[in-house]
């Protein structure tokens, strides 16, 4: 694929001097942006209201966005590492962009179909290919702290909720139309395109021979953190790789099936009880979420460094389990602690997000670990469609038999347990990659294809 020459790998070399504390900015312009997906439950009651559809069909273009998000991923993993990250950040602005604008025109004329393909099919393109398009350039600027730098990051796409969730709501008011719906997508497109664009012309790539001042060569002196490295075809025939797949889909599903429903969830928790929560306070929620969603992603992959990866998500999918737990048997007894509980867990599910690259490139090495990475992200897609289908679907049969409040959401609190203790047992089984899969050394130059 040719690429024009300001998006070229070639052309975004840092010159000497030039401080790596800039990336992180860059690829917090791409993240906050693209983390609005996170805000989606905001626009899911209007939505039914205005254009008479059920939950779970206001939750496709979220699941069709985060499918895409992994094939776009999975497929784009490879041109991402071979042309650069201001190439994959264009592409990323182009389609996110699109993505709502489509949707505007679909709620404008009354066309659904067009909202699930435009914010889910061509957005989803953007989400996948812009959360992928920092990720190996932030571990090439630092090698010796890959779990804080992936963190900063990506903890922007855990974030961006927190900035979209009230922004969304005031835009749509108390009682919305489709005009409202359809302006607030509009605005949405236009001024995430802007600060977007921003990212595209800061992000630089390191030179081949580049180092942070005062590195040394480091030996591995963690039986998990591997010297050599393998190549994103090799990844697919280790068993570690599949391991982390399963990890990383149980533990999104376990998350997203909250944040997806979030607002109309604490809605319906605690509707009928001496506290119920109104519009303004599960909007207060969804953002609450996004906050700890996103310190989870800092703190957490930051903590992974000192603690390790294999031990950060034991933590993450042990105490996520006892958590889960704690909310199905206090019901709605308590909503300081099924809030709490929540955090907890949405702070969990950023961390596995931004634990995971650093986790890949101590078992695969930094040649292909974008690569590798996006393959992997495939988990996310099918955890897209498996939590909100589980909550979603189970929700709606509740409710279709007449059961109100926690009993809408008991089964599938019992069913994320389950998964999260799958989830924990796959993360026991990831061992060191065995040397028949590494590359032979002086094959793995910085930017060489999958």
């Amino acid at each position: 694929m040719a690429v024009p020459g300001f998006l070229a790998r070639s052309r975004i070399v840092a010159p000497p001097g030039w401080t790596r504390w800039l990336v992180p900015p860059a690829a917090l312009s791409i993240h906050l942006s693209i983390g609005q997906a996170y805000a989606w439950s905001v626009f899911k009651t209007p939505l039914e209201k205005t254009l008479g559809l059920s939950g779970t069909q206001s939750g496709l273009p979220f699941q069709l966005g985060i499918v895409m998000l992994g094939l776009s991923a999975a497929f784009g993993g490879t041109l991402v590492e071979k042309n650069g990250p201001r190439w994959a950040m264009t592409v990323a602005t182009i389609c996110f962009s699109a993505g709502f604008l489509l949707a505007a025109l679909g709620v404008a004329t009354g066309q659904f179909w067009l909202v699930v393909a435009g914010y889910g099919g061509v957005g989803g393109i953007g989400l996948g290919i812009g959360y992928i398009s920092p990720v190996s350039t932030l571990i090439k600027w630092f090698p010796d702290r890959p779990g804080m730098a992936t963190g900063i990051a990506i903890m922007g796409f855990g974030g961006g909720a927190l900035i979209a969730s009230p922004w969304s709501s005031a835009m749509l008011g108390a009682s919305p139309t489709t005009g409202d719906i359809a302006t607030a997508f509009l605005i949405h497109g236009i001024v995430y395109a802007v600060f977007m664009t921003m990212g595209v012309l800061i992000v630089r790539v390191p030179a081949d021979d580049w180092r942070p001042a005062g590195a040394v060569k480091q030996a591995a002196a963690k039986p998990m953190i591997s010297t050599a490295n393998v190549s994103a075809a090799n990844a697919l025939k280790t068993p570690q790789f599949w391991c982390l797949w399963i990890v990383l889909c149980l533990n999104v599903t376990a998350g997203i099936g909250i944040l997806e429903k979030a607002a109309p969830m604490i809605t319906d928790f605690f509707k009928g009880t001496s506290a119920p929560v109104g519009t303004a306070s599960a909007a207060g929620f969804v953002a609450l979420l996004s906050l700890t969603n996103m310190l989870g992603r800092f703190v957490w992959s930051s903590a992974s460094d000192l603690v390790g990866r294999k031990n950060i998500y034991r933590f993450y999918l042990g105490v996520g389990a006892l958590l889960y737990l704690v909310i199905a048997l206090t019901t709605n007894g308590s909503k300081l602690v099924f809030v709490l509980c929540a955090m907890l867990i949405l702070s969990f599910y950023g961390g596995g997000f931004s634990t995971l690259p650093a986790y890949l490139k101590d078992l695969f090495g930094t040649y292909q670990v974008g690569a590798i990475h996006g393959r992997l992200l495939t988990a996310w897609s099918a955890a897209g469609v498996l939590g909100p289908l589980i909550v979603d679907g189970i929700a709606d049969s509740q409710k279709a038999a007449g059961k109100t409040g926690p009993d809408l959401y008991q089964l599938s609190f019992w069913i994320m347990i389950g998964l999260l203790v799958v989830g924990f047992v796959a993360n026991e089984c990831v061992r060191p990659v065995k040397e028949k899969f590494h590359e032979p050394t002086g094959q793995t130059a910085v930017g060489s294809e999958a």
